[in-house]
């Protein structure tokens, strides 16, 4: 399934950022990073529950959010650039 991934952490606190870096890296490992705070990419059902795993031991449910939209169609999402062109989106149309 495809998926995009979007997060907001919190670095009110001494810890955000060190939970900001590792959501970055376990984030990189699975998905690819196009935006700021934004993955995408093609993920299968167990590959997604291991992400969120993952995810599970650095995010804190007071503090941050952190959204996964889901399309069971692949990659039939259109898109359309207003400014910079940025060729790590390649897999929209």
């Amino acid at each position: 399934m495809y998926i995009i991934l979007v997060y907001d952490i919190s670095l009110e606190n001494p810890n955000g950022a060190k939970v900001l870096r590792n959501v970055f890296k376990i984030c990189k490992k699975y998905l690819t990073h196009i935006q700021n705070s934004v993955f995408e990419g093609e993920l299968t059902l167990s590959l997604l529950e291991k992400l969120k795993f993952e995810l599970k031991e650095y995010l804190r449910d007071d503090l941050d959010s952190l959204i996964v939209f889901e399309n069971p169609q692949s990659k039939k999402l259109k898109k359309h650039f207003w400014a910079k062109v940025d060729v790590k989106t390649s897999n929209f149309f």
